[in-house]
């Protein structure tokens, strides 16, 4: 038996608040401890002393001053470092949150408020029926990009509660465990891969949760486009210093959200962070589809990406037609399981799937006996500092990862004037098909910078072949790659949705069609035209998709968004080690982009596939990278935390490891291995 003196040497007093709802029932305790009590001992002393009969099972401590939970229960006060000074809260870990989609709907649902945001994202997307939750993350916005919208709504009232969808009755939301069937590639329920809506065959399995019919439907269906005067309303990157604001809010992935500041209530945004869509699948990524062609929608909308007047008209051309084929499947019975639609969508998706680097190379034959070359006339556009633009013929030959030119055909036995190796180049594209120009801009890694060079084709064909061969050896890549051919078709299937005649007398009478050029287009467009020029303009361009189907119209979007040129970079501002101005970072899925903040000009790249490795000097918030052939940079980030840019990099290497052949559990270890960092 210990006395009493010896008992109260040993034990001190810690306050414990209770976060509770029951009104007229005191939510702080001072309970006596020891510093060898564990937590869990510690729980249900406390449970004892509040005296209610309810499930506890979703509570834990929060250390409010540590900004840390305690969820290992058989470990002691003193392991924690718990001290008579400590206030610990015993809340629910699931908590309330409201979450802005890619589609601009509003859900609120419950979340793990202990999980790291990783696990809480594969929560939340189980939820939504969106598979690969890998691609997504949460992002909290800045303040830069709410200043404008504040500022407007100053005198208006809070937007209507019937705008946001209630899904906090699901098993998710809950506190217990997806059912793993709602998920798993044999049960998810098949979608119709023409309307998009979940088959009635299968609605059922949604039916224990709260993602019924209604709600699927406003997932898995794009919407009628806001209005000119809310898009005005919006925040608009104008720099690419505004641009850079837009990704400055990433949560971090191995933190939770109460550690990250995250309150119940919240609103934070669900987006797409890594621009690598796998195993697009129309049959059950109806949701996934869908979100990722709204979030593509808004960055062209409000000039996230820059594109062309001619790629502008394309983008409202499919939109157009996603709602005109909208409107007649809601006016006329169709059967949805029709074969030849399903394969116009299957051979959409064909031409969609990107192959990325560093992912399956299982069925990828190269023959090295015979690698394929290309040889052609082509005009060579070279800048000249003082004078105008030098163009002249000459004769090119594409064999592996380089391009050679000569004076003449008959000089190509020859040593060549030139030859340029494509390896860890930019490859950007500059086409007006209207007006019969098909150039590609090579941007070549030098010892000062980048080395530009034009190449202009003279027609579509010879563009496409040139163009997809580009693409590759700036991969590393030769046309002997299986994917070669596939390239070439999809640039074709571009170029041939922009090649477009007033065949029709459907573009002859744009009065006599009901349709809102200015939900189509950014605002920048709509002030350079009238509504009636911009209708026909509209029309024009859609007698070339006029005839797909729903589903084929938004992959058709998604692979025109993927085609331009500034698809998937994120930026940050930032400051490299010996540089005594800032420039802008461009993070892409397989290559860093140093970029003139003035100019906006690419200045160098450094390709995933030539890092030897990475770190961060935390002290110093210093990121240094190592490529081959002894190069190395480091930077500090200014617009941003640098453990974003660190799990960026981190996150794109994990993503290029998925295979098909592989089942859909994810390997979370090596996520976070590769962009926890050890703070």
């Amino acid at each position: 038996m210990v006395s009493s003196t010896e008992y109260g040497a040993h034990t001190w007093e810690l306050l414990l608040t209770v976060d509770h709802q029951y009104e007229g029932v005191e939510n702080e305790f001072k309970l006596p401890v020891t510093g060898d009590l564990h937590v869990g001992g510690l729980m249900l002393r406390l449970v004892e002393q509040i005296k209610r009969a309810q499930d506890w099972s979703d509570y834990a401590f929060w250390w409010e001053q540590k900004n840390c939970w305690l969820l290992k229960t058989q470990w002691t006060l003193d392991k924690y470092g718990v001290q008579a000074d400590a206030k610990l809260i015993f809340t629910t870990q699931h908590k309330m949150l409201r979450l802005r989609l890619p589609n601009m709907k509003t859900v609120r649902l419950k979340v793990s408020f202990s999980s790291m945001v990783f696990r809480a994202v594969s929560d939340i997307c189980k939820m939504l029926n969106i598979r690969r939750s890998e691609e997504l993350s949460l992002l909290k916005q800045s303040e830069g990009t709410l200043k404008k919208k504040k500022k407007k709504d100053k005198n208006s009232k809070e937007p209507a509660t019937e705008d946001i969808l209630n899904l906090c009755n699901s098993p998710v939301s809950s506190g217990l465990p997806a059912n793993s069937g709602l998920y798993s590639k044999t049960m998810t329920p098949i979608y119709d891969p023409v309307s998009g809506s979940p088959a009635s065959s299968t609605i059922t399995w949604f039916s224990d949760g709260s993602l019924n019919e209604q709600n699927c439907s406003i997932l898995a269906l794009s919407h009628p486009t806001c209005s000119p005067e809310v898009l005005a309303e919006m925040y608009q990157p104008r720099t690419l210093a505004d641009k850079a604001k837009l990704n400055a809010g990433w949560l971090d992935s191995s933190r939770s959200l109460m550690e990250q500041g995250v309150l119940e209530e919240d609103q934070l945004l669900l987006r797409f962070k890594y621009y690598t869509f796998f195993d697009l699948n129309p049959k059950y990524d109806a949701v996934r589809i869908n979100q990722i062609y709204e979030q593509a929608r808004w960055a062209i909308m409000l000039e996230e990406i820059d594109c062309t007047e001619e790629e502008m008209l394309i983008f409202a051309a499919l939109q157009a037609q996603y709602h005109v084929s909208k409107l007649s499947l809601s006016s006329e019975t169709q059967d949805s399981t029709c074969e030849s639609e399903v394969d116009e969508v299957e051979a959409a998706l064909s031409n969609l799937e990107v192959t990325l680097e560093g992912g399956s190379k299982s069925n990828i034959l190269e023959d090295i006996t015979d690698i394929p070359k290309l040889a052609d006339n082509l005009k060579l556009v070279r800048p000249k500092k003082l004078a105008l633009k030098a163009i002249k013929t000459y004769w090119f030959v594409f064999r592996d990862t380089s391009i050679s030119y000569f004076k003449n055909k008959e000089s190509a036995q020859g040593e060549p004037i030139e030859k340029l190796n494509l390896k860890g180049c930019e490859v950007v594209p500059d086409v007006n098909v209207a007006a019969k120009k098909f150039g590609i801009k090579l941007l070549i890694p030098v010892a000062d910078g980048m080395n530009e060079v034009y190449l202009r084709c003279d027609n579509e064909d010879q563009y496409a072949r040139w163009m997809a061969a580009c693409v590759l050896a700036s991969k590393g890549r030769t046309m002997a790659d299986s994917s070669y051919q596939p390239e070439v078709q999809k640039i074709l299937s571009f170029l041939q949705m922009k090649n477009w005649t007033m065949c029709s007398q459907a573009a002859s009478e744009p009065e006599n069609v009901d349709m809102k050029p200015e939900c189509f287009v950014s605002p920048r467009y709509t002030k350079k035209f009238k509504s009636k020029q911009l209708t026909a303009r509209i029309l024009e361009a859609h007698q070339n998709v006029s005839q797909m189907s729903l589903v084929e119209a938004k992959l058709r979007f998604i692979q025109a968004w993927q085609s331009l040129p500034e698809f998937g970079l994120s930026y940050y501002i930032v400051r490299f080690k010996g540089s005594k101005k800032d420039d802008v970072l461009g993070v892409s899925y397989n290559r860093l982009i140093r970029i003139d903040m003035a100019t906006g000009d690419p200045i160098t790249t450094w390709r995933f596939s030539n890092m030897k490795q990475w770190n961060v000097n935390w002290e110093i918030r210093q990121v240094a990278i190592e490529f081959d052939q002894n190069v190395s940079i480091a930077f500090t980030c200014l617009s941003a935390d640098c453990k974003i840019i660190h799990e960026y990099i981190g996150g794109y290497i994990f993503l290029s490891t998925r295979s098909k052949d592989h089942n859909e559990t994810l390997d979370e270890e090596l996520f976070h291995k590769l962009t926890g960092g050890q703070e």
